[in-house]
């Protein structure tokens, strides 16, 4: 890892959280996969055309990334963590156009105004501790008339249960803002509509892991409220559906958002 980048690159209340993110390292793909259905009806939603430039937001492995490439974009992908920048650069060396993969923090992106054309963030931005910030930044690097797709959880239902059980046996502080906020329609309306027109879309995502009771495997996860801490649970073969909530992005004289969302 590049130490001095990194403390350049990433904010001082990110970096114990990168090193937490990026403990799984290439099998965090795996857990993409698990929830893989999202990701696809996100970068499906974003509908990113040929040598368009677009920002994968806290890419983790790449999974995101590589979605929005099949369409001929140019793509950037940012995340906080050096471990899974590693693995998704190896995981999607075989995509073409090449996915350029870079250290960057949400709420200080290493770019300028205007850069991109369209950007997407599944599951990945709602983590930023500084939600403002974090907003105020995807406004920023897009042009205007530029597209924001985004996949969040909201306040109830499985993945809130699961965050509650993450945090029991954790021994960090509760966030000041929760990331299950960005699923809520009011408060991403606060955050991002000075600079964007939002449109919402509930949805259904259903997330699949491996059963340590019949394959050996268990999983440890690594997440508090704002992915602060760490804590093993093993999962169950298949996970309840969870609501998602996608905001979803419209072209418009200003630059437009969406939000795909997901629930029990």
């Amino acid at each position: 890892m590049n130490t001095n980048l990194f403390e350049q690159r990433v904010l001082p209340h990110h970096q114990t959280p990168a090193s937490i993110w990026g403990q799984g390292g290439s099998a965090y793909d795996d857990f993409s996969f698990g929830i893989s259905d999202a990701l696809a009806h996100t970068a499906q939603r974003l509908s990113a055309k040929p040598k368009e430039q677009v920002l994968d937001v806290a890419t983790g492995t790449g999974w995101s990334a590589r979605n929005v490439a099949r369409s001929g974009a140019d793509v950037t992908g940012v995340d906080i963590s050096p471990a899974l920048l590693a693995a998704a650069q190896e995981l999607s060396a075989h995509i073409r156009p090449l996915i350029r993969f870079e250290m960057g923090d949400a709420e200080r992106l290493p770019f300028a105004d205007g850069h991109f054309d369209a950007a997407i963030s599944t599951f990945g931005v709602i983590f930023a501790q500084n939600h403002e910030r974090a907003a105020l930044e995807l406004g920023r690097v897009l042009r205007k008339g530029g597209r924001l797709a985004l996949a969040a959880w909201p306040p109830s239902g499985s993945v809130a249960q699961f965050l509650a059980v993450i945090a029991r046996h954790s021994n960090t502080p509760p966030a000041t803002a929760s990331p299950l906020s960005w699923g809520e329609p009011g408060y991403v309306q606060r955050l991002l509509g000075r600079d964007f027109e939002l449109s919402f879309e509930p949805g259904v995502n259903h997330a699949y892991h491996p059963d340590p009771t019949t394959s050996g495997i268990s999983i440890g996860w690594g997440l508090d409220h704002c992915g602060n801490s760490s804590a093993a649970l093993t999962l169950p073969s298949w996970a309840p559906c969870a609501r998602m909530s996608t905001l979803i992005i419209r072209r418009s004289p200003r630059r437009s958002a969406c939000t795909c969302g997901g629930s029990t």
